[in-house]
């Protein structure tokens, strides 16, 4: 699928398929192996039909016993080789698949790790295209590529064989076989380039609406949305099954012109081969070989139509699988600091060889006269905030102030390099450059397996997830060889230690789906010491103090402007609570000019340290006196 300004370029972009098929990894030997298996089972269903065919003819003329024993010899091999060697070729093409599908997924999954860009569908949405798409691609090779290659080399034998006896129907069968074998799929491969792209994403759509509801549904019934999410659902479910509906009579018409081809190639031999047979050219065994040989030739060419279809079915979700893994991801400048993976050692040391090569009070992130936002509708950039300029240096701690929805995660993710900024320059100086190296065996031909990121900037959002396991491997989620010592430390830094000791397991205990069995205030501060544990040289945190009562939020953010001194690391912090910033070196409190318009971009309405702006900034100081009572 081209874009338009690739059509008015005149260059198109590659195939899909092509560029996701190396992730696949699937090895070329295997596919042949599975391709050979399933050009023998054919080739016993055809010589058992050519066999029987001769044998039936031969047995009228009542010949002496023993001229017929290699015949019901061969007709028992083919029989039985038929059944053996088709469980043979299923197995092994679905090994080449389930295999393909395990090592496709894992390699979106390193790729996806490697990306820091946000990923901009919904999860549902992201569910259909590692489940169902990634299938659909691996689907290609076991009901693709080996139907394709098998119908091919089967096709040629019994056209040479029918050849070798009556050439004249050798040329019929040929153009049946092209009839049910190559325009067929075309006219199903036709019909599905329509279809199959508005499947994929209703596909889609059905699945991150049914996520949604599920577990949503609170929430939904509160807000009285519920029964619309349900019509909505009902909707997609009847567009899919519209799109089933145009698939079927699709698969209806190339079984009907298989079955015609079938039928014109028995009737060609039958015309072809009886006048042969009267003049003496042609033995009565061998006419019923002609006869009935394509009966068994066909079942090559039948699966052709639904191959085609799932090549285009392939290349739809390989194409959408690419979406989420662009060309080329943007890669930002911190400070000129890339953080390399640490290979052991504590979080200090992380930091120190983030930070190492940066001169003396040289900046590690500088936003000038940043504007950021977000894209909406056909690209059309929105912006939400305007006119950002700060410095943070090693140790410094600055604190973005603000309502909600003025646009303080928004810049947090501009200064994270998970969104480019709309306006202005993010950046900073170092003396030395550092790559993140992500070594891998996996295919290098699509993807770099090599990538420059920003990993010296960690954005620590406010509901970013937790998994499904151990308390520790979740804080390893920031670095692979974080210790129980560490764990523990970061957690005691975050006041969790009193909750590690209270539970059954400690590290060891397992904290449910999306940290289900913890409370909103536990899982906060659970991504805050994953946060501290990272090898970052800044921490963008996003509300650290959401979801805690006003002390421990208070001790939460000293904790961190602490942990920054401590470790010459930079913080970034948003936040709606006023209290705990005197902590902060700087505070920029963000929020819309009272003359502006309502939809205009907020802006830096006052900066200063806390107590400046406790004396100076009547609104601000109100609001820290709110919090205090």
């Amino acid at each position: 699928m081209t874009t338009p300004t690739q059509r008015r370029s005149g260059t198109a972009r590659p195939d899909p398929l092509r560029r996701v098929l190396p992730l696949l990894e699937v090895r070329p030997v295997k596919v042949a192996a599975a391709i050979g298996l399933g050009v023998l089972a054919l080739a016993c269903a055809i010589g058992l039909a050519a066999v029987a065919a001769w044998l039936v003819a031969r047995a009228a003329q009542m010949p002496p016993v023993l001229t017929l024993s290699v015949a019901v010899v061969a007709v028992r091999a083919f029989g039985i080789g038929r059944g053996v060697l088709r469980y043979c070729e299923r197995l092994a093409s679905h090994d080449v698949a389930l295999r393909g599908m395990a090592a496709l997924r894992a390699n979106l999954y390193d790729r996806l790790a490697a990306d820091d860009r946000p990923v901009t569908v919904r999860r549902g949405e992201l569910l259909a295209r590692i489940g169902q798409d990634v299938d659909d691609v691996g689907d290609v090779v076991v009901r693709s590529i080996v139907p394709a290659g098998v119908a091919v080399v089967t096709s040629l034998g019994s056209v040479i064989l029918v050849g070798v006896l009556l050439p004249a129907a050798g040329a019929a069968l040929a153009l049946c076989l092209v009839l049910a074998g190559v325009v067929t799929p075309w006219l199903a491969a036709r019909a599905a380039a329509r279809t199959e792209a508005r499947g994929a994403a209703v596909r889609g759509e059905v699945t991150a609406l049914s996520l949604e509801i599920l577990e949503e549904s609170a929430p939904l019934r509160v807000s009285g949305r519920f029964g619309a999410r349900l019509a909505d659902l009902d909707a997609a479910d009847a567009r899919l099954s519209a799109v089933a509906d145009d698939g079927a009579r699709t698969s209806g018409l190339a079984a009907a012109l298989g079955a015609l081809a079938q039928g014109l190639a028995v009737l060609a031999s039958i015309a072809l081969g009886i006048p042969a047979t009267l003049s003496g050219s042609l033995s009565v065994e061998a006419l019923s070989v002609i006869v009935l040989t394509p009966l068994a030739v066909f079942e090559a060419t039948a699966g052709l139509p639904a191959a085609a279809v799932q090549l285009h079915r392939s290349r739809e979700a390989a194409r959408r699988l690419l979406e989420l893994l662009p060309d080329a991801a943007p890669v930002a400048d911190v400070g000129g600091v890339r953080v390399a993976p640490v290979p052991g050692g504590a979080v200090e040391d992380a930091v120190e060889g983030a930070v190492e090569g940066a001169a003396e009070g040289a900046a590690l992130l500088v936003l000038d006269d940043v504007a950021a936002g977000w894209s909406e509708g056909e690209g059309a950039p929105r912006t939400v905030v305007e006119g950002v300029s700060l410095t943070l240096r090693p140790g410094s701690v600055v604190a973005l102030a603000g309502p909600s929805g003025v646009g303080k995660t928004t810049l947090l993710m501009t200064a994270a390099g998970l969104l480019p900024p709309r306006e202005g320059h993010v950046g900073g100086r170092s003396a030395e450059r550092q790559e993140v190296g992500i070594p891998s065996d996996r295919p290098s031909d699509v993807l770099p397996t090599t990538q420059t990121a920003p990993r010296a900037r960690l954005f620590v959002a406010e509901d970013g997830h937790v998994f499904d396991t151990s308390v520790l491997e979740n804080l390893r989620v920031a670095r692979g060889d974080v210790t129980a010592a560490e764990a523990r430390g970061a957690l005691d830094a975050v006041g969790l230690g009193d909750w590690l000791a209270a539970l059954p397991d400690g590290l060891d205990t397992v904290v449910g789906t999306d940290a289900a069995a913890v409370s909103g205030g536990e899982r906060r501060r659970l991504l805050v010491a994953r946060a501290l544990l990272a090898p970052a040289a800044v921490l963008l945190v996003d509300e650290p103090a959401e979801h805690l009562d006003g002390a421990t939020a208070d001790a939460l953010v000293r904790a961190l402007a602490d942990h920054a001194r401590e470790t010459r690391r930079a913080v970034l912090l948003a936040t709606h609570r006023l209290t705990p910033l005197a902590a902060a070196d700087e505070v920029l409190l963000l929020g819309h000019d009272a003359l502006a318009a309502p939809d205009a971009p907020a802006a830096v309405t006052a900066r200063g340290t806390h107590e400046t702006l406790r004396a100076h900034h009547r609104e601000y100081s109100w609001s820290a006196a709110q919090e205090e009572t």
